[in-house]
């Protein structure tokens, strides 16, 4: 049986730099796919150069493309690179020492809680839930204007 795909490893230069788009134009984020489903990590670089998505996709080897749909016919192209789960956790390792923003904070969080409190056969415990509850809480109130230093210590 196949085994998750893998993000590429990468280079210094390279982490740094793609720490840089996800600091500038990115999010780390905990999405849902259903209502019904339990959130899961997403990292994110909207932009409207698509080359530049491409040359990101290209470096990981993860994640897909997506347009995001135009409001007006004012407004240029727009596009959106995505990794999630396993993969985003991959990619976060890498980039983390270069982050510079409250990202920084996600990134620590989700590195240090998210795969204790993520079961991979989806079936939670009462106690765990409640510790991913909290989690959840924990993550979504760092933000950029926060003090996101302090909720990580926490």
């Amino acid at each position: 049986m196949a085994g998750y795909k893998r993000t590429r490893v990468l280079s210094p230069p390279i982490a740094a730099y793609i720490a840089g788009l996800v600091d500038g134009e990115g999010t780390i984020a905990m999405s849902r796919r259903h209502a019904n489903e339990r959130r899961h990590v997403v990292v994110s670089i909207a932009n409207t150069e698509l080359p530049l998505l491409r040359y990101v996709l290209k470096q990981l080897r993860t994640g897909k493309i997506t347009r995001k749909r135009a409001v007006s016919l004012k407004h240029t192209p727009s596009y959106c690179y995505s990794v999630s789960n396993r993969q985003a956790l991959d990619l976060l390792e890498q980039i983390v020492l270069y982050l510079r923003s409250y990202k920084l904070s996600r990134a620590q969080l989700v590195l240090k809680h998210y795969r204790s409190l993520t079961p991979r056969n989806g079936k939670y415990t009462p106690e765990i839930a409640k510790l991913r509850d909290a989690f959840e809480r924990r993550f979504h109130a760092t933000k950029a204007h926060g003090n996101s230093k302090e909720i990580c210590a926490k």
